[in-house]
């Protein structure tokens, strides 16, 4: 298969795109840095700065990944819409340039989030009909997702993943946590009843390649593991893994001053279930949390 992907540079596009290359797929990297894409890859992946350069060449699929990272940093109205723009703007760009072209893709698999279902304060169980509550989170996902699903209009099989929480090596959300766990100063974030829900990276890729091949498949998934768990549970979990002790719960006061609105992705969470992605025969390899911890760190 010839595969496009966006956001091929980031923490999830990278595993992604050296899994394709392992099965002998070809890959074509759309990033506004070509040498970055020459620096991870080398020459086994085709960098390209634009769309343009692609001309009408066929292609299988498209793998839309790109984004702005969400929690880098505090969440001011400039963070706010340059959120939104890195989305929305290069998936609408996207669908415009597939509807020029004489041959489609079959497959557009394209990026979302848990955040879809916004800030959840109770126990509620969503799958991907679950109820969702107003907010940034959700208006930004729902944007996202519908400007994807133009694509249907284009006769191309869309899939929407609602990722979850990523936990991998080198990167994403798990290194940010590290550094006061090493030193022994982890704990709960705020009261840590708050729901956290989490995948591994490898069970993250395999559910793309999934829906990737699955020609049946189509609408939105949730990529989750299927035991969400509570944030102070996670921060146990992860103090043993690391054989550190987990004592200094973090302050909602400090979450909020360094996110501001931001701080609703750690003092609040969705206990998200992956029920389509089940209910179509997928198998999670780190379906528990201990055993994804234990296999990232050792």
């Amino acid at each position: 298969m010839r595969i496009l992907v966006t956001g091929g540079t980031g923490f999830i596009g990278q595993a992604l795109i050296n899994r394709l290359l392992d099965e002998g797929e070809e890959v074509i990297c759309l990033s506004r840095e070509r040498a970055k894409v020459a620096r991870r890859f080398a020459d086994r992946v085709r960098g390209v700065a634009a769309l343009a350069e692609l001309a009408d060449e066929p292609l299988d699929a498209v793998i839309n990944l790109a984004g702005a990272p969400i929690a880098d940093r505090r969440w001011s109205a400039a963070r706010k819409q340059l959120l939104r723009d890195s989305r929305l703007q290069l998936t609408g760009q996207l669908i415009d340039w597939l509807a020029q072209r004489s041959q489609r893709p079959a497959v557009l698999i394209s990026g979302s989030a848990i955040g879809y279902y916004g800030a959840q304060q109770g126990d509620t169980q969503l799958d991907e009909n679950g109820k969702y509550c107003d907010g940034f989170t959700h208006r930004l996902c729902a944007d996202w997702e519908a400007a994807a699903q133009r694509a249907e209009s284009l006769g191309v099989r869309v899939c929407l993943i609602r990722t979850g929480v990523v936990l991998g090596p080198g990167g994403g959300a798990l290194s940010k946590m590290l550094p006061p766990f090493r030193f022994g100063l982890g704990g709960r974030v705020g009261h840590g009843r708050q729901w956290f829900s989490w995948v591994h990276l490898q069970d993250e890729v395999a559910a793309i390649l999934f829906l990737l091949r699955n020609e049946t498949l189509a609408g939105p998934f949730n990529l989750t593991a299927p035991d969400a768990v509570r944030n102070e549970q996670f921060s146990q979990a992860l103090g043993r893994v690391l054989k550190r002790p987990v004592w200094l719960p973090v302050p909602p006061l400090m979450v909020k001053l360094m996110l501001g609105e931001g701080a609703e992705l750690l003092l609040e969470g969705q206990r998200v279930y992956p029920a389509r992605l089940l209910d179509a025969g997928f198998q999670f390899h780190y379906p528990q949390l201990d055993a994804a911890l234990q296999e990232v760190f050792h």
